[in-house]
């Protein structure tokens, strides 16, 4: 039986006893239980110590790899995910969730991405984990690995939702990738252990990416790409979509730009536009606890903002602490002075100015 079915029965009956106890006409007044699917739960009474069996082999191998089981009457099964249509009745997770879905992010897109594609994910991944937002996405090539690995290079939360089972890595490249994930955010499978990754598995990872999220933020695909589907699965979850539109003429934009066009997606620029759209506020600099007064800043300007004080830091220093590059960074100090917000010392470095 799928989700929908199982969520049914457990809202007729209070738990497994009742409904093994109940009766076949009973369970035939049960939504989408047929005849044929009633005399199957009723024969399956007798495989329940098989099932538990099982079970317990599979709790112990989860547990060797550090992971576990969430169901869907667990309290920490995340709240936005049950909210959809067909949630998936078990997560196999490694490591902690979030959960917090209004402050969740979903960045799909392409498995080759253009350096445009490249550069837009990174920097929306960056942004948004600067505004403590979680970014959810799917562990494969391309833009997904890119936005997981820009939410980490900040100190960020990230979600990886995989089309495999928990003990299976794919693509294997980002083995490494899926252990940074795990351990600072969580990696999160529908399926049971040993499950390889099969094209059919990656429709049902889809749902549950743009189900753990607010919105979902299309980088770059094409018509056909399984981004398309992540964007179809948000718009029936009523979640909201957006996307960056791209150039003419170039495969991995033709879709992005199509659900631009038949107003599915909102068309971005910035973070700006995903956090208004959300109605998130931005995290403001005096939120922190340390600076006060800052209202006219874009969130560039408000990251290096944070680490400047009253003792000088070279441009060099301050551009590798915020993991960008010395020419990017000196741009944003210079709109900083022009602000009158920061003060230039000799030898590129930096102060606070107020």
């Amino acid at each position: 039986m799928g989700p929908s079915r199982i969520i049914n029965l457990y809202n007729k009956y209070n738990g497994i006893d009742e409904i093994y106890n109940s009766s076949y006409s009973s369970l035939l007044t049960v939504n989408s239980i047929n005849t044929h699917i009633a005399k199957s739960i009723l024969l399956s009474k007798n495989r329940i110590a098989e099932s538990y069996a099982k079970l317990e082999i599979e709790i112990k191998k989860l547990n060797a790899i550090g992971a576990r089981i969430i169901s869907f009457l667990d309290d920490d099964y995340p709240e936005y995910l049950k909210k959809i249509f067909s949630p998936p009745i078990i997560l196999y997770v490694k490591g902690t969730i979030p959960n917090d879905g209004k402050n969740s992010i979903a960045i799909v897109g392409t498995r080759r991405p253009t350096d445009y594609g490249k550069l837009q994910a990174k920097q929306f991944s960056e942004n948004l984990t600067m505004q403590n937002i979680t970014i959810i996405s799917g562990l494969a090539r391309g833009v997904d690995s890119i936005a997981h690995k820009a939410c980490l290079n900040h100190n960020g939360k990230t979600i990886a939702v995989t089309g495999s089972g928990l003990d299976v890595v794919y693509p294997p490249e980002n083995k490494k990738l899926y252990e940074e994930i795990a351990a600072s955010g969580a990696i999160i499978s529908e399926f049971e252990l040993g499950t390889k990754p099969d094209a059919q598995n990656f429709p049902r990872r889809n749902r549950i990416i743009s189900g753990l999220s607010a919105g979902t933020l299309i980088i770059e695909t094409g018509i056909t790409g399984g981004a398309m589907q992540t964007a179809a699965h948000a718009l029936d979850q009523n979640r909201e979509v957006f996307a960056i539109p791209g150039n003419l003429g170039i495969t991995q934009t033709e879709g992005t730009n199509r659900l631009i066009q038949r107003g599915e997606a909102k068309l971005v620029t910035n973070v700006e536009d995903i956090l208004v759209e959300l109605n998130l506020s931005v995290k403001s600099v005096d939120e922190t606890g340390t600076k006060q007064g800052y209202e006219d800043l874009n969130l560039f300007e408000e990251s290096i903002l944070l680490k400047l004080t009253n003792k000088p830091i070279q441009i060099d220093e301050l551009a590798d602490e915020l993991k960008m590059s010395s020419t990017e960074c000196l741009v944003y100090l210079l709109a900083l002075e022009l602000k009158g917000y920061a003060r230039q010392l000799p030898g590129k470095n930096f102060i606070l100015s107020r």
